[in-house]
């Protein structure tokens, strides 16, 4: 291949003409940074963020803090997550000065088998409906970061949701969007419409979304949580809320259990770290897909992002060309790691990401791209909250494809369909089997400079994820933009790569490249010259980002952008 480690990719060293268009210039922020010189949330509802600001405010802690927004979310930002969802977080703890991390994801229900989907004629898991379903994570992940790291009452830390969910809070727009496009898949499914719709005689089907400025309630939901605060964790995974879930799955033609709650706990795990010039950039090893934006930063290392410039044709080139090569690994590898070891540590390694950058061609698009070889012997809410000691959380929550399976037991919470990443050949790594955990796109993620923190990030949006945070952290460190630029920058979302449900599919034709509106026209033409084939975004694809920067003085800085309803703010 015509690409070496340490190249400068130019349109003149591949002998094409025109010549690269000059350095655009980089794009402005949408609003300012939030800053403070004590604590800092920031979350993708204002709400959220005031809820978060208030819990620290009264003693908590920035965990304290991070729960009560993610039951807040689940409340008012349904369609990206909720109890019924899994949950991955991120703390750096002052007291011990390490990162520690929380896989929350459920596993597979125990009468979940390959054999069983494909009884019913299915050659792969369908996106929604029971069989998807696998066991809700997030609240066991809640008690699990409380009891390490949190001070007040959980009965206080779910009490502003429980407040908003009974008298009822003003419906954002971005939100409300979303909600509409979730509707129109999962209205068919019982329970659906009575628990997340509007009663409206006028509309079609006699309901409708919830629109902005609207009132909306969920007093189910209020009951549940209400469930949650006073029995603790053994009141959402023992008892009558399990045995509801159970009943109104069978009815279903589902498998999930109550057993299957009772079984279910998440795990603390060592986060895992690629070192990007200078930077120890931080994620939560599979069955997630963190290790992907590692692999992709570990590749574009080998280039001059910065010579090459913000917008050309040259660095988003390469940069979906890097994608493309991770992405074809997570496919073949990333997996539950109690089942399947994934080669983690060569996977992020700089001598795996040398030899894979030597595939990367600088004057033509990737066809179809292979997966490494490793020597054998294996839609969303994202938040982060900092507090006045120093400590930081990186959480992100979600129940998968928006609103999730469209299983909605009656309990003002719908369920996950996570199980839809699992293959069904018996061989992948991520085969399905029961009590396994699937592949998850969500990921949260940390930065560390000389062993201290200094951001609190993440990206939502499934497969946009690495890609986001590798984006993020480009934006940053190569090209020097604030954080709030970093975060509102046109952003690069390539579609189309084998995925992890196995190799049935694998990407032949290059895939897809989605650009958001403000890359140069010139910057366009070329990359179609070198066989990309571009396309616009379905609303929502690029994802939604929030951060918060540990500064020298041990100040914060916040920022959430403007793709979202979100808010940064601080005290």
């Amino acid at each position: 291949m015509l690409a070496t480690a340490l190249a400068i990719v130019t349109l003149a060293a591949t002998g094409m003409e025109p010549p690269v268009p000059s350095h655009p210039s980089l794009p402005k922020a949408t609003r300012v940074e939030a800053t403070a010189a004590r604590a800092m949330a920031a979350t993708s509802h204002p709400l959220a963020t005031q809820i978060a600001l208030d819990v620290m405010r009264a003693g908590g802690t920035a965990v304290d803090g991070a729960i009560a927004a993610n039951a807040a979310l689940g409340l008012m930002e349904p369609t990206g997550s909720g109890i019924g969802g899994d949950l991955f977080a991120i703390v750096w703890d002052p007291a011990t000065k390490k990162l520690h991390g929380y896989n929350g994801s459920g596993a597979a229900p125990a009468a979940l088998t390959v054999e069983f989907v494909k009884s019913r004629g299915l050659d792969a898991i369908p996106p929604h409906g029971p069989l998807p379903v696998t066991v809700p994570g997030c609240v066991d992940g809640w008690f699990a970061l409380h009891e390490r790291f949190g001070k007040a009452k959980m009965s206080d830390l779910l009490a502003p949701t429980i407040r908003s969910a009974r008298d009822g809070f003003a419906m954002t727009p971005v939100i409300a969007e979303g909600w509409a496009l979730n509707a129109k898949r999962l209205t068919k499914f019982p329970g659906f419409n009575e628990q997340f719709m509007v009663a409206d005689d006028s509309a079609d089907s006699g309901w409708r979304a919830p629109e902005s400025g609207e009132t909306w309630k969920n007093p189910l939901l209020a009951a549940t949580l209400e469930k949650i605060a006073s029995e603790g964790r053994a009141g959402f995974y023992r008892g009558d809320i399990p045995a509801r879930v159970e009943a109104y799955i069978k009815e279903q033609g589902g498998v999930l259990a109550a057993v299957d709650f009772a079984s279910h706990h998440g795990e603390w795990v060592e986060p895992v770290s690629a070192n990007y010039r200078g930077y120890d950039v931080w994620e939560i090893p599979p069955n997630g897909q963190g290790i992907a934006a590692l692999q992709i930063l570990k590749m574009l290392e080998g280039f001059d992002l910065k010579a090459m410039g913000w917008g050309t044709p040259d660095y988003v080139h390469t940069f979906v060309e890097a994608k493309k090569l991770a992405f074809e690994d997570r496919a073949r590898f990333y997996a539950d790691q109690r089942f399947v070891k994934t080669p983690v540590q060569r996977l992020i390694s700089a001598a795996y990401a040398a030899e894979r950058r030597t595939l990367i061609d600088p004057a033509k698009a990737a066809l179809a791209p292979e997966p490494g070889v490793i020597p054998t012997g294996a839609d969303t809410v994202y938040l982060t909250v900092a507090d006045s000691s120093g400590m930081m959380v990186s959480l992100i929550q979600s129940n998968y494809r928006g609103m999730g399976s469209g299983m909605t037991p009656g309990l003002g919470f719908m369920l996950q369909d996570r199980g839809e990443q699992f293959a069904l050949d018996p061989k992948h790594p991520n085969a399905l089997a029961p009590g396994k955990r699937p592949f998850h796109t969500i990921i949260p993620a940390f930065i560390t400079k000389d062993g201290q923190p200094w951001l609190s990030f993440g990206v939502m949006g499934g497969a946009m994820q690495p890609q986001g945070h590798a984006q993020i952290v480009v934006n940053l460190i190569d090209f020097g933009m604030t954080l709030q630029q970093a975060g509102d920058a046109p952003r690069i979302h390539h579609d189309g790569s084998t995925e992890p449900q196995g190799m049935v599919k694998p990407m032949t034709d290059g895939g897809v490249l989605n650009l958001e509106p403000g890359f140069p026209e010139a910057t366009l033409a070329e990359l179609k010259r070198r066989g990309h084939v571009l396309k616009p975004a379905a609303i929502g694809v690029f994802g939604g980002y929030q951060a918060i920067r540990r500064e020298a003085d041990g100040t914060y800085t916040g920022a959430s952008e403007s793709r979202k309803d979100g808010h940064a703010a601080g005290y």
